[in-house]
């Protein structure tokens, strides 16, 4: 099929020319190289000589990648759904000239059959109606664009987000769940790691254990399943079946990168090490097949390998006994549910195929134990086992790897990398973010600090998209939390603020494309999430996590925005938004912001950090100020400018300490926006998120259950043991308490009675370092 790539923005124009020069209607593929039924279309009808010769004088043919162009793809993917009820790829629409669309089709087959519209017969039609009823054909796509529009247009939203919209995804989450064998729904049955995200969130908020316990019977249960490649790693992109065991076979990138967040985020949740492994078995696989030679990863693997979906991951009885001693052979034939007739049917002809599909039928300590075997000799002797048939399987041909090099999704996997890094204090895992990191800004920032989407060997391209610079920010956020490089958080700083410049719409939100990008027939502004989640529902995360580690007011008023014009299609469809819904859950748990004050190789400060960073505290954000660092005695140089952050200094044991709000009621006067001042942060809390596991929230301090690292040792804040000082600025929203002065006492837990005349109950009469406006101060000046 003679194609042009309409890719770019030059590129764009030139296929509309040639269709009103031609009179003829633009037909529109758009699909992704690691797609089967594309492959499918394409070798049946766009390989065919008479379609293309039809084709040719019917329509001006264009092919687009939709991971190169997801506008395009979201854009017209509306129309298909508003038209046809449903949608896919191979996404086939019929343009006028104008790009309006007045047809849409998933799948085509070359010939009718079926009850299905085969491409020559609908070629044929679509030739007619163009040459005998043309202005029909117009006003009917007009017709449809005004319609559509309506949708896509959302209005400027008014009310605030609250905990109603995360008790409503709770609910709905915990209606669709499938208890007997995880996940979400019925088949096909999608990961969605992002709905575990959110869940797990919601457990910290809310200390509802059946939350978390969805978590992790649906991590436990996609391990064991087909879903996992149990030989060479990294998961597959869906299971077709309700049960994880036979999937779609091609590997995503961004499934990989999303997942290994769920599963470092179960484990601190849990502490169960297999979910921990399961991260770093996803890692090796990335690192061995999606990662190019200058640390950057490729985008997918196809499913499919000789034109046979699957064919490069199944296996039969023989081949196992061949290739593995007899006795490990029989182990791995039976903990991997192996048979010789095949454990799976063909879709097609519903018959056995006498291959196999690795997956776990039991447990492998319960199958340990019913062999009377050690669960850790059984685990050693399948590791071997797995060694030898992944050689054997790399001597195959393989799936064909999709090796363009995408922002977004590389954005993902940094993040992935670096918050398993931070968890597992592991620097090899940081290493590797912090090399991807670098090279993404190189090969893809361009001077003006804008981004573009695409680099494939060596060519980047493509205008940078909403995504790109959200989820990009996303993974330099999280590798500053783990690395503390400055350059990494002010990097992240300048992408959310082209946010702002070039994406930010008047009602609120963000556009998919920039301002200057190229002009589509709508402007999209999409809050839903698919299989990854929405440009909008990171953008928000990474708007207030900015404010909180820099406390620039513009980045909270544009996440308060976003959040309003979020807010009727969160109440409308709240589980399909649960990524936007994980930053509402931080926001509405009780936050803390740690600032270390000391050198980060410095063992206090070591020791506070990997506290932190080996519990499961979503709501903690973690900044390191050298500058806050006392010289030691007899050092030159004058004591730094105490101060807590870029924000402003509030005065030290002040009103938050001993506000009604510290004993976990509802603070008083009107209602307060999510992104207000949370509730602060006691010594007692700081002690409850560096030494416990999880507090139910909302509760007073004196009610959650504390268990310390070691009998006897308080909090680590102060000054330390080894004479370096990791002081601790904690609190939430614009206001944060210093608990790091030496002669500091620990301040009460319970609100100061009142004193004197006139005085708020709960409030002090006086400050002892009171900052100016403090409605507290008294004296000089007041």
């Amino acid at each position: 099929m003679p194609t042009t790539r309409w890719i770019g923005i030059p590129g764009a124009k030139k296929p509309s020319r040639r269709a009103r020069a031609e009179n003829k209607p633009i037909f529109l593929s758009i699909g992704y190289a690691t797609c089967h039924w594309c492959h499918v279309m394409e070798r049946e009808s766009f390989e065919d000589e008479d379609v293309a010769a039809l084709m040719r004088s019917t329509v001006v043919a264009i092919k687009v990648d939709r991971e190169e162009r997801p506008d395009l793809d979201m854009l017209y993917m509306a129309f298909c759904q508003a038209m046809t009820g449903q949608g896919g790829w191979p996404l086939n629409v019929i343009l006028t000239p104008e790009g309006q669309p007045f047809f849409a089709a998933t799948y085509l087959p070359k010939e009718s059959g079926f009850g299905h519209t085969g491409l020559k017969e609908l070629l044929g039609h679509l030739y007619m109606a163009w040459s005998t009823n043309h202005q029909a054909v117009i006003g009917s796509a007009s017709q449809l664009l005004e319609a559509v529009r309506v949708q896509l247009e959302t209005p400027a939203g008014t009310a605030d987000l609250d905990a109603a919209s995360l008790e409503t995804a709770d609910t709905a989450l915990t209606a669709s769940f499938d208890a007997a064998r995880g996940g979400f729904g019925g088949a096909p049955k999608f990961p969605s790691p992002h709905n575990l995200l959110f869940l797990l969130r919601e457990w910290r908020r809310t200390g509802r254990t059946p939350l978390r316990d969805m978590v992790t019977s649906t991590l436990t249960a996609m391990r064991a399943g087909g879903i996992w490649d149990h030989v060479g790693f990294g998961f597959h992109r869906y299971a077709t079946d309700d049960r994880w065991f036979l999937p779609h076979f091609e590997k995503m990138l961004y499934d990989q990168a999303l997942l290994a967040m769920a599963y470092t985020e179960g484990y601190l949740a849990t502490g169960r090490p297999e979910l921990r492994q399961t991260t770093l078995d996803i890692f090796e696989y990335v690192r061995r097949d999606l990662t190019s030679p200058d640390g950057l990863f490729y985008s997918a693997e196809d499913a499919d390998s000789e034109g046979v979906e699957g064919k490069f991951y199944v296996w039969t009885a023989a081949e196992i006994r061949e290739l593995l001693p007899p006795e490990e052979a029989g182990l791995f034939l039976a903990a991997y549910g192996l048979t010789e007739e095949g454990n799976w049917v063909s879709e097609a002809t519903g018959q056995v195929t006498g291959a196999n599909i690795p997956f776990l039928p039991v447990p492998l300590d319960r199958f340990a134990a019913d062999r009377g075997l050690a669960p850790e000799a059984v685990a050693a002797t399948l590791a071997r086992c797995r060694g030898i048939l992944l050689a054997a399987r790399e001597k195959r041909v393989r799936p064909l790897c999709d090796d363009k090099v995408l922002t977004d999704w590389n954005g993902l996997m940094v993040a992935a990398l670096a918050k398993a890094a931070r968890a597992f204090g592991d620097a090899a895992l940081a290493e590797r973010a912090s090399c991807a990191a670098a090279k993404l800004l190189a090969a893809l920032g361009r001077p003006s600090g804008r981004l573009l989407h695409r680099l494939r060997q060596d060519e980047a391209a493509i205008p940078g998209l909403l995504d790109d610079y959200a989820f990009l920010a996303w993974g330099l956020i999280e590798l500053y939390q783990t690395t503390f490089d400055p350059k990494l958080l002010s990097a992240a700083t300048e992408l959310a603020q082209t946010l702002l410049e070039h994406f930010a719409m008047p009602q609120g939100g963000f556009s998919l494309s920039a301002d200057d990008a190229e002009a589509l027939i709508v402007r999209q502004r999409v809050f839903f999430d698919a299989a990854i989640p929405s440009g909008n529902s990171v953008a928000f995360f990474v708007l207030t996590t900015i404010f909180r580690l820099t406390g620039r007011q513009e980045f909270r008023d544009a996440a308060t925005a976003l959040s309003r014009a979020a807010a009727a299609q969160v109440a409308e469809h709240t589980a399909s938004v649960s990524f936007l819904l994980c930053g509402l859950s931080q926001l509405l748990a009780p936050a803390a912001e740690v600032t270390v004050t000391g050198r980060t190789d410095a063992p206090d400060s070591k020791a506070l950090l990997a506290a932190l960073a080996g519990r499961y505290l979503p709501e903690v954000t973690v900044t390191v100020d050298p500058a806050m660092v006392r010289p030691s005695p007899g050092s030159a140089g004058p004591e730094p400018v105490r101060r807590l952050s870029p924000r402003r200094t509030p005065c030290w044991p002040c009103c938050t300490l001993s506000s009604p709000k510290v004993q976990g009621g509802k603070p008083p006067g009107p209602k307060h926006s999510p992104l207000d001042p949370l509730m602060p942060l006691t010594w007692l809390r700081l002690h409850d998120v560096l030494f416990s596991k999880g507090f139910p929230t909302g509760s007073a301090p004196g009610g959650s259950r504390r268990r310390s690292l070691r009998p006897g040792v308080r909090p680590p804040v102060g000054r330390h043991a080894g004479g370096a000082e990791a002081g601790v600025a904690f609190g939430a929203g614009e206001s944060k308490q210093r608990a790091d002065e030496t002669q500091a006492t620990r301040p009460s837990l319970r609100p100061r009675p009142a004193r004197g005349p006139g005085s708020r109950p709960g409030a002090a009469s006086s400050c002892r370092r009171p900052c100016p406006g403090c409605p507290r101060r008294t004296g000089p000046g007041r």
